[in-house]
């Protein structure tokens, strides 16, 4: 089979861990934490970092410390894991759904109209018309390594006094390359970043997450909430509830493994997309998705899109074929706002989004997939072609 997305271990990660099991700080204290920390303030230009057990604990941290409360609004993207949308939900908090732009990410025109039609500034604070509740936080999520569009968004957002907390979790070594952002990573442009180190993401430490922020006062809260809220160590004394959201050493060892591989790797998927790119482009009714010509993606996943009355065959269809073929691909999430638990919550004109879920199925991505795998996969989506 040829895999959708695993890891790989290519660099120090056996050294490291097993300078962890021999000295046996393998929990949440020991120097690889610290230095896991470290590394990603040199590479992605942070002041501070705060290593997290994943990538869903650091945003609910970061709305928390942003100061979202039980009963405010949050907006979200639609198009998105749905860990996005829990964490708003672990503070009691309320999601905005909104639509996507043609990179999969929210769509600042939409959110700008929003803002414009649908609130008001009253009581010191950006209000919702229709439901009188503040409207906290943004959550933008730079989608499967697209970076956001940040260059309206940002101003408009801080004008009225919304928190920017970005979710960063698919995106470690993105960086803008045009506009007022040019040269900043994903995750450092908003009060808060969050990354993800799960199993598929770019680089790995099995599970973990990260909260970078400029912040000094955000780091120190960040730190404090994730190790229980420790006001007194030695006496076990706690002014907050905390939670138990530090990561491991041996995480972390791996996590600086990782990271020293990550411009390779990043280099890697950029030569597979591009193969991809010119494969495809050659198949009449298939293109791949694009990346925003302001951003240098990390090409975290491929996305095919799918002209099903060119191609001949739709996107289910194609997955199943291709998953006989012993090749694994996967539609992109469920639009959340359609998912059971937050079918209630608001949704504001969400147009784009549903196309874009029906056509895209995410390609073979892996950071060791070869050139021969590469040309199975196109061979396998040249068979068949124009079907109907």
């Amino acid at each position: 089979m040829i895999p959708l997305s695993i890891p790989v271990i290519r660099g120090n990660e056996w050294k490291y861990v097993k300078e962890c099991l021999d000295t046996g700080w393998v929990s949440s204290v020991g120097k690889f934490v610290e230095l896991f920390e470290e590394r990603i303030c040199e590479f992605t230009g942070a002041k501070y970092a705060v290593a997290c057990m994943n990538g869903t604990a650091a945003l609910q941290v970061a709305l928390r410390i942003a100061g979202v409360e039980a009963g405010d609004e949050v907006i979200v993207p639609t198009m998105t894991f749905i860990a996005t949308a829990n964490s708003v939900r672990y503070l009691d908090a309320e999601p905005v759904f909104m639509d996507c732009d043609e990179y999969y990410n929210i769509d600042p025109s939409k959110v700008l109209r929003f803002l414009d039609e649908e609130t008001e500034l009253a009581d010191g604070a950006c209000r919702n018309r229709t439901t009188g509740r503040r409207i906290a936080a943004i959550l933008p999520v730079h989608v499967f390594g697209s970076a956001v569009d940040f260059d309206k968004l940002l101003p408009a957002c801080r004008d009225r006094g919304i928190k920017v907390i970005e979710d960063a979790a698919e995106s470690m070594g993105s960086r803008y390359s045009e506009g007022t952002m040019a040269g900043r990573h994903t995750g450092t442009v908003g009060e808060m970043g969050c990354y993800s180190f799960n199993g598929n993401k770019i680089i790995t430490t099995g599970g973990g997450g990260m909260l970078v922020t400029d912040n000094e006062e955000y780091a120190s809260k960040a730190r404090y909430l994730t190790t229980q809220a420790k006001d007194d160590p030695l006496r076990y004394v706690h002014h907050e509830v905390g939670y138990n959201y530090r990561m491991t050493n041996v995480q972390a060892a791996m996590g600086v493994a990782q990271l020293e591989m990550l411009e390779e790797y990043c280099a890697i998927k950029k030569r597979n997309y591009d193969s991809y790119v010119k494969a495809v482009h050659e198949i009449p009714g298939l293109t791949i998705a694009g990346v925003p010509s302001y951003c240098r993606s990390n090409y975290w996943f491929y996305n095919l899109q799918i002209d099903k009355d060119v191609y001949g065959r739709d996107r289910d269809t194609l997955l199943a074929d291709l998953a006989d073929k012993g090749i694994q691909t996967r539609p992109i999430w469920d639009l959340v706002h359609l998912q059971r638990p937050y079918k209630d919550f608001s949704a504001y004109e969400i147009e784009n989004a549903p196309s874009l879920w029906e056509k895209t199925l995410s390609l073979p991505c892996s950071v060791d997939l070869t050139k021969e795998q590469v040309a199975e996969v196109v061979a396998a989506l040249r068979t068949g072609e124009n079907a109907g």
